[in-house]
């Protein structure tokens, strides 16, 4: 089920719409950075090229991908 969260990016309030799935993986790596989701996707909206719920997407499936090559 899709539902949208606000985040502050940059300084600017911003809404995305994630699945629960990806917002329970992006508190998850945020907390293994010490970052606050809004710190983060700060850095991934500094480098994205589509939308941000997208960005966000391929960021935590990057993020499981690079944890499954680990073991």
């Amino acid at each position: 089920m899709l539902k949208k969260r606000s985040l502050v990016v940059a300084g600017h309030s911003t809404s995305v719409t994630l699945e629960e799935e990806f917002w329970v993986e992006l508190k998850r790596i945020a907390a293994l950075r010490g970052q606050s989701i809004n710190q983060m996707a700060a850095e991934i909206d500094s480098d994205r090229a589509g939308n941000l719920s997208s960005a966000l997407r391929v960021f935590v499936l990057e993020h499981l991908r690079n944890e499954a090559r680990k073991d």
